[in-house]
């Protein structure tokens, strides 16, 4: 179980904040994403965008996430969302038609949406870090 609580406040004007939240979830993993944007009645002309997305490996996998917006200004461009689902069955038959197997589809699969998120990390040793945890963790050679 794993709960994820995460608020953005906009105090000022003229301020933009971009937040992409990624889940992977498998087994019988639960998981809570609950996140608020909170935009103060002086934060004219805030662009803020709010995104949760979250992958399901196994059926018995659960994530109850709450997007919010709350906003006091009456200037601003403000968007939430969130998308749950599993792997795509097109994508996974795409693989499988090329002659890779199920799991090895499956750890590419869940690499790419998880690595989505590694490759916007901008301090290499991190970044390079995280990459070679995933790729070890989806079983998957690190090709230069």
């Amino acid at each position: 179980m794993i709960d994820n609580h995460t608020r953005i406040d906009h105090a000022k004007a003229h301020c933009a904040s971009h937040e992409l939240y990624k889940g992977i979830l498998d087994g019988k993993a639960r998981g809570v994403f609950n996140g608020k944007i909170y935009v103060h009645q002086d934060a004219q002309k805030t662009d803020a965008k709010q995104t949760n997305k979250t992958l399901l490996l196994s059926d018995d996998a659960v994530i109850d996430t709450k997007p919010q917006l709350e906003i006091y200004a009456d200037d601003v461009k403000c968007t939430h969302g969130a998308t749950i689902g599993q792997l795509d069955a097109d994508q996974l038959f795409y693989l499988r038609a090329r002659g890779i197997g199920l799991e090895e589809a499956r750890n590419l699969l869940t690499y790419a949406f998880a690595n989505d998120i590694i490759g916007r990390i901008q301090v290499a040793s991190v970044r390079q870090q995280l990459e070679d945890y995933l790729l070890a963790r989806q079983h998957l050679p690190r090709t230069e």
